[in-house]
């Protein structure tokens, strides 16, 4: 049927906006409206007449509006196919109308679980159940019925009305039917994921994302790439950083972002993260943010060439001064300065993502790896080791200065690509040592980039995993590490532990590793 009469709609919103007007247009061309508790109130302080659903159901509203158009006369008026006899007489049997049209929105659950403090009780009651019931009922008859739930589409549908005198077109009502049914099915998976989220792994695991904006192209430019957001993310999350100036982002830029972002929350003193290629080239605190990034782009200013840049403080004159000074591709930080702006967009291509000033504590969340024909999921490599669960296994005993480095450096180590080794000194990084097959070479791989024993004199070394041999405390003893910080764990600890009480070496095991693939 290509053009449908719309005669009867029924109308239950929870999203009142605009309703009135949309709901006057359709009695504009002598539609009867139906409707439900709160949206019948709205309406008919309105001035617009309506018919409660009650009257058409014979049967009360009840559990609090639990119960109310889960009924046959709801229904049946829905899924009659039109041009179907035997349907029709059916339901003129049972005394039942068509019903032409549905205007229905969602019980606001996503909203409601964003919320903090929630409960589950609170979210369940927010689990809609009449609502997707009819609107998949009119989804699937969209030959003969216009289902409506998004309020952005009033305007259209009213449009086309007044063109085709009071009718939809089968275009329209397939189209509002697609629009339906993925909305119930993102509606499902969210509830699906907040309930299963307090189960550890779903024997049924349910992924919905939703498309930020497709990209240039992905990690090469062969790559088609597109960015998606999680349904309903926590607001502190990368996904709301607002650009307010430079190119496009690409595929490699966010990546680098989340990397550059997620170490740099790791610390709430001022502090300057230097990214390429996932990797910190550069990590520093200090005592103001200008101090921080000067340092933290003096650990390997080659490799900080076309990097991201993340500060958890806001940028001001002085920082942004700096930045502007070379090459870098993006800068996330909490706000920048009017004046900061100035400085920083006369650089017409940089990146300019600003994350917001009220910052949350990270939120617990799934790691997800793709494999052929499957996923790896896991926990996310969160939250800080505690100092009181770790031991000291050595004869010689870390200072408090070499415990604030050490602890400085197991953090940053955690987002080192593995194998990882760093060293770092007066709570900045010295020397990075990112992705070696072998631990050594990744000893001396940071001893490198820290440029060799001037550097590494009376600094500390942080290993994301535990030493397999002593050849890498030997390389590390012959610079001048002083005290070296890993998980332990080895066939060979007690040979990696002596090889430190040789060389006078302080030695922490901290019992957990943080692998990074």
């Amino acid at each position: 049927m290509e053009e449908i009469k719309v005669k009867r709609v029924l109308v239950s919103v929870s999203n009142k906006e605009g309703i009135v007007d949309f709901v006057k247009g359709l009695k504009s061309f002598g539609a009867e409206i139906i409707s439900t508790g709160g949206t019948a109130k709205v309406l008919r302080n309105a001035g617009v007449e309506v018919m409660g659903i009650s009257e058409v159901t014979k049967f009360p509203e009840m559990l609090d509006g639990r119960v109310k158009t889960l009924h046959p006369a709801i229904h049946a008026g829905l899924l009659a196919i039109r041009d179907k006899k035997e349907h029709m007489e059916q339901i003129e049997k049972e005394g039942i109308s068509p019903i032409d049209m549905v205007v229905v929105n969602l019980y606001p659950f996503a909203e409601t679980i964003a919320k903090k403090g929630v409960t589950m009780a609170e979210a369940v009651e927010q689990i809609d159940i009449g609502g997707p019931s009819m609107l998949r009922s009119a989804a699937k008859n969209f030959e003969g019925v216009a289902v409506v739930a998004n309020p952005e589409r009033y305007d259209e549908i009213i449009s086309e009305m007044k063109k085709n005198n009071g009718c939809t077109s089968r275009k329209t009502r397939l189209e509002l039917a697609k629009e339906v049914f993925r909305l119930t099915a993102e509606y499902d998976t969210i509830i699906s994921q907040y309930l299963c989220d307090k189960e550890d792994f779903p024997s049924l695991l349910n992924l919905k994302f939703e498309k930020i904006q497709d990209l240039r192209y992905g990690e090469n430019p062969h790559q088609r790439a597109a960015y998606y957001r999680e349904l309903n993310p926590p607001k502190h999350s990368l996904v709301f950083a607002n650009k307010l100036h430079g190119k496009d982002l690409s595929f490699n830029n966010i990546i680098d972002l989340d990397a550059a972002w997620s170490l740099c929350c790791e610390f709430t003193v001022p502090a300057a993260v230097v990214v390429k290629h996932t990797n910190p080239c550069g990590v520093a605190l200090a005592d103001d943010i200008a101090t921080a990034y000067e340092k933290a782009h003096a650990v390997d200013s080659v490799s900080a060439f076309g990097s991201v840049v993340a500060l958890n403080r806001v940028v001001d004159v002085s920082v942004a001064e700096k930045i502007a000074s070379t090459f870098v591709e993006a800068v996330i930080a909490p706000a920048f300065l009017e004046e900061a702006l100035e400085i920083l967009t006369k650089k017409k291509n940089i990146r300019l993502m600003h994350m917001g000033e009220e910052r949350e504590k990270l939120t617990p969340a799934m790691d997800i790896k793709r494999v052929d024909g499957g996923i790896l999921l896991q926990d996310m490599d969160t939250g800080h080791d505690d100092r009181k669960d770790m031991k000291v296994v050595t004869e010689t005993k870390p200072t408090e200065k070499e415990w604030e480095d050490l602890l400085f450096a197991w953090r940053v180590a955690k987002h080192i690509k593995s194998n990882a080794i760093l060293i770092a000194k007066d709570l900045k990084a010295v020397g990075v040592g990112a992705g070696q097959m072998s631990r050594v070479d990744s000893s001396e791989l940071a001893i490198k980039k820290a440029g060799g024993v001037k550097a590494c004199k009376d600094a500390v070394v942080a290993s994301d995993a535990f030493f397999p041999f002593r050849d890498s405390i030997d390389a590390l003893a012959k610079v001048g590490i002083k005290a070296i910080i890993q998980p332990g764990g080895s066939m060979r600890d007690e040979e990696v532990v002596a090889a430190a009480n040789e060389h006078g070496i302080a030695m922490i095991f901290t019992g957990k590793r943080h692998f990074r693939h």
